[in-house]
């Protein structure tokens, strides 16, 4: 099964071999203007730690154990926009993403849709549900066109079983993932919206983002409501927000793009 390909961008082939280096930072002669710094720098809160959720599963495996966990599944593309996963619907199987990004959102019971988390290459979706056999918590959608290996949940549970050094790098995600999910409700209770829009900018460009000559371009179009969902406000909110940075020459903005020009005016912000 064929899951590499180096060549083309957003792809597994960065996670193969070797493995990312935590804290690896773009190249570029700091177009933050400024401060002089690549795209890892920390957000509001601090410290490498908020970046121990972002290093992927398919990262923290063995290259052996990589291949024996692919070799379980089937190859499975979605084009833009698809959803790869619902939320409620019964759990069959897991998916590893290993070309292209996705949006991982809930929607409450008022209609109400939040932006939980982006997922990309090498990363696992729908891991949670296939181990505890229950609904599925969340929607995971196509940002762009993606691939994905499939396992079939008996397959991927039997596998974890004889597999201990899989198992507790699964474990080591899913404690990772809950400690960001903390820091995320501790920004939402002690920051300002406006806050909470400037770190999710600075978390973007840091995870997300591609150097250019006007600035950095985040890479995964968001819509304005998707945007507004990962911070908990309106869309009309991030309208103003946006108006304000732009005013500011903080960022320049187009139909789902985004490019950010000044990564100081997002920190101080962020920082109140």
């Amino acid at each position: 099964m064929k899951v590499r390909d180096s060549s083309a961008p957003h792809t597994l082939g960065e996670y193969v071999d070797p493995l990312p280096r935590i804290g690896h930072r773009a190249s570029g002669d700091g177009a933050d203007r400024g401060t002089g710094d690549g795209l890892v720098t920390a957000g509001p809160s601090g410290g490498d730690e908020s970046l121990d959720d972002r290093v992927p599963f398919l990262a923290r495996l063995e290259s052996e154990d990589r291949s024996a966990l692919l070799s379980l599944g089937r190859e499975l593309s979605f084009t833009t926009r698809t959803v790869l996963l619902r939320q409620s619907e019964p759990s069959s199987h897991v998916l590893i993403v290993t070309h292209g990004w996705t949006k991982v959102t809930a929607a409450a019971a008022n209609g109400y849709e939040a932006l939980l988390a982006l997922r990309g290459p090498g990363d696992i979706v729908g891991e949670s549900a296939a181990l505890t056999g229950r609904p599925r918590s969340a929607t995971v959608t196509a940002l762009e066109p993606v691939r994905t290996v499939a396992l079939v949940r008996e397959h991927f549970r039997d596998f974890l079983a004889r597999s201990p050094a899989v198992s507790f790098a699964l474990l080591g995600l899913t404690s990772d993932r809950t400690r960001a999910a903390d820091r995320r409700r501790l920004e939402f209770a002690s920051l300002s919206v406006r806050e909470r829009f400037a770190a999710l900018l600075l978390d973007l460009a840091r995870t997300n983002g591609r150097r250019t000559e006007e600035g950095i371009e985040l890479s995964v179009p968001l819509s304005k409501q998707e945007l507004a969902g990962s911070v908990g406000a309106s869309r009309e909110m991030v309208q103003r927000l946006l108006k304000e940075l732009r005013e500011r020459d903080a960022v320049l903005t187009g139909r789902r793009t985004m490019v950010i020009l000044r990564m100081d005016v997002l920190r101080r912000i962020a920082r109140g």
